[in-house]
């Protein structure tokens, strides 16, 4: 079992966290802290493999969480970020702190699943100990091969979903800038549950991040925001 210490100082939003965890095989939640100086002592304690570290707590940026662990001899346990914040010198900060993944609240329950999923892959290819390829080391690193590429290495789609279509969405939501399921639809001719799913797919790919819109009336409306470098 992997072990998860979430960090956050928002008791409600921590519950809501531990229970996406737990319903990913292979994770359980040995613990919550609700300021960086709890969760110091805590994962000194308590030797959890992965940390939900927020950025905003009480005492402490989470990124000086990540600076205090590593000063004090205590690598052997990873973080993932998730967080409000979305600046480039935090994520920086973050990545400076060896931080495995970063998800940008308000997020949705299975961006959060593939990025655990990617963090007990990452886990699983390590744990051998040996000699590595080119494909296992980029698949530990989070990265899949260019669309469209040929050979054992490249990343399967989801079940459902093409390469050819994924380019076309691509395409068309790297021009836009920032769409709906709707508006995509419209533009690329898919359904728009499918451009949705392949939307989707991008945000889980670290390309693209959901967006809110608040009218005046309803649910907000998913935007969704090209983050990825631009599409050919």
């Amino acid at each position: 079992m992997i072990r998860v210490l979430v960090v956050d100082d928002d008791f409600m939003v921590a519950q809501v966290h531990r229970r996406l965890v737990e319903r990913v095989p292979g994770f359980c939640v040995v613990g919550e802290a609700r300021t960086g100086a709890e969760a110091l002592r805590m994962a000194a304690e308590l030797r959890p493999d992965l940390l939900l570290l927020d950025i905003y707590l009480p005492d402490m940026a989470g990124t000086e969480v990540l600076r205090r662990m590593r000063a004090e001899g205590r690598p052997e346990a990873d973080a993932l970020v998730i967080t409000a914040a979305r600046d480039a010198a935090t994520v920086r900060q973050a990545l400076r702190g060896g931080a495995v993944s970063y998800v940008i609240k308000p997020f949705e329950a299975e961006t959060l699943r593939d990025r655990l999923l990617r963090y007990q892959e990452a886990r699983g290819i390590l744990r051998g100990g040996g000699e590595h390829g080119q494909a296992e080391v980029d698949r530990v690193f989070g990265r899949s091969a260019p669309a469209g590429t040929a050979g054992a290495g490249a990343r399967e789609m989801p079940k459902g979903l093409t390469r050819e279509s994924a380019r076309l969405v691509e395409r068309e939501l790297s021009r836009a800038g920032e769409v709906s399921a709707s508006e995509c639809a419209e533009l690329t001719g898919l359904a728009r549950v499918s451009a949705r799913r392949y939307l989707e797919f991008f945000v889980g790919e670290g390309k693209a991040e959901v967006r809110l819109r608040y009218g005046t009336a309803g649910r907000p409306e998913r935007r969704f925001h090209w983050i990825g470098p631009p599409s050919a």
